[in-house]
């Protein structure tokens, strides 16, 4: 039959619906980690659940990923390679990343169900071998487990809380980790025999009067063009992930991350799941910021260089997370941004790196070099003068990269563009989404909770809040971790309404 184009921010009044084509005490919509974590804890819980998804197959952004989790405060694996740990280090680490925009409530939660997340999901089969991944590295391809995945042993964070390597590797070789953990999640759905409908749009949710309070109360969905509307008894749960496929909502909210080049994320990472929930109230928070990569290491002696702007300046300590190097890449005055290293230290960097970064100049000299790139006469000389008398002494004093990577830099030299969108790497994706509570109700700008809407992993603004902040795994750690709360508290409502009404 025809169908007329239904706006996701326009919400469908249930009394217009004649008939529920389908019916679910859960009803939730995108199945990545988010989505899957979501559905087996509301089943679990005594719910009857419905997936909704819109590929041909479940997985989404998390299938794509390396799917390193990040977990601490004690996990199985940080005891046995002999890594101690806490809460406070763990909660201090986190706030520390988020900064201003941090979630209180929600790094609490976060941490203080760190070890039971990990150890749910061993339950639900997800492989991790004890044992520790030691390298400067953006993933592990070994099958080990444990790295440091976000900076937390470098300035400035070592400084502010107790580093300890959280990122969770899945005992898989390669970049396998997210197809693992998706097929193993998969495996639990078809145990549970929870139905999923695939190559199913999501079009607008529906909402309806009940005690003088708005309610979601559905969804529009459409399944091989015909549209079909969805009866959640006691919740629909978004997962559809974030906006980063959506160019006009990035040029509108996040315009900075315009200036990257790759796009991290499915296809349906549209933002349609955000745009439904503020289409009912949500109010959707922290949409400027982003993920922002430059994956400058492997190989990890390309650590050993100077990150500088087009003044021949310095602006970060160069054994950062390649997040927050990537983010602070972006903020940098003028056209030009370059990464200056000696002839010895560039190694590998043509078979190893991921960085696809032109040679723009090589020179025997400093004051050659600053000439090629047209720099600030005398400015690079300086930087470079000044840098190499930190390393005599043992400490950098401008900009505290740890004294491990501390190295002179000497000719012959090497210089790379790392300029923005003159040809090196910059994949992205956003960090953005809808307002909620740790336990996944959508809130309103007041406070108030959307009654019967969640929201979960990058639908929602979850714990990664700031690009220069971000540590790999916060994103599937995030994701499954508010995936899980969400289920619970669909179901806990089920069971609250059903005791009420005897």
């Amino acid at each position: 039959m025809a169908t007329d184009q239904v706006l996701p921010t326009s919400p469908i009044q249930a009394s217009s619906v004649d008939y529920w084509d389908f019916e679910a005490n859960v009803i939730v919509i995108g199945c990545g980690g988010a989505g899957a974590c979501a559905a087996l804890s509301a089943h679990d819980a005594g719910a009857s659940v419905m997936i909704f998804e819109l590929a041909s197959d479940i997985g989404g952004s998390t299938a794509l990923s390396s799917a390193e989790v990040y977990l601490g405060a004690g996990t199985r694996v940080q005891k046995a390679t002999g890594h101690k740990d806490t809460k406070q280090g763990m909660t201090e680490f986190l706030t520390a990343a988020a900064g201003p925009q941090a979630d209180a409530e929600k790094i609490e939660a976060y941490v203080e169900g760190s070890t039971d997340h990990f150890d749910w999901l061993v339950t639900q089969g997800v492989p991790f071998k004890d044992s520790e991944y030691p390298h400067r590295a953006i993933m592990a391809l070994t099958d080990d487990c444990l790295l440091y995945t976000g900076g937390e042993n470098a300035y400035p964070y070592n400084t502010l809380a107790s580093p300890a390597p959280r990122g969770h590797n899945l005992q898989v070789t390669g970049d396998n980790g997210g197809p693992l953990l998706m097929k193993t999640l998969g495996a639990r759905l078809n145990e549970r025999s929870i139905p999923i409908h695939l190559n199913s749009r999501a079009l607008a949710l529906i909402v309806d009067d009940i005690d003088q309070q708005q309610v979601v109360v559905g969804v529009k969905v459409r399944i091989d063009m015909q549209e079909r509307y969805v009866k959640a008894l006691f919740g629909v749960i978004l997962a559809t992930g974030g906006f980063v496929m959506n160019q006009k909502m990035v040029e509108h909210y996040a315009p900075e991350l315009t200036k990257c080049t790759v796009p991290i994320g499915n296809p349906g990472d549209t933002g349609a799941g955000i745009l439904m929930g503020m289409g009912v109230g949500g109010q959707a928070i922290n949409m400027h910021e982003g993920f922002v990569s430059l994956p400058f290491y492997p190989p990890a002696s390309l650590t050993y260089g100077l990150f500088i702007n087009s003044q021949g300046q310095r602006f970060v300590n160069e054994d950062s997370y390649h997040g927050r190097v990537g983010s602070l890449i972006l903020r940098q005055p003028g056209e030009r941004v370059y990464l200056i290293l000696g002839v010895e230290d560039y190694g590998n960097y043509e078979t190893e790196s991921y960085l696809n970064a032109d040679v723009v100049a090589t020179a025997d000299s400093v004051l050659e070099l600053e000439s090629d790139l047209n720099l600030p006469q005398g400015q690079l000389q300086s930087t470079i003068r000044d840098y190499n008398k930190s390393v005599e002494l043992g400490v950098d004093y401008a900009f505290h990269k740890d004294a491990r990577w501390l190295k002179a830099i000497e000719p012959p030299y090497v210089a790379l563009d790392v300029t923005p969108g003159r040809g090196a790497f910059f994949p992205y994706f956003t960090l953005g989404g809808l307002d909620t509570l740790p336990s996944g109700e959508v809130l309103k700008a007041n406070g108030e909770a959307v009654c019967g809407l969640y929201a979960i992993g990058r639908t929602a603004c979850g714990i990664p809040r700031r690009g220069e902040g971000y540590a790999s795994g916060m994103s599937v750690g995030d994701a499954t971790f508010s995936g899980r709360q969400a289920g619970l508290a669909a179901a806990n409502r089920m069971m609250i309404e059903r005791n009420a009404n005897g």
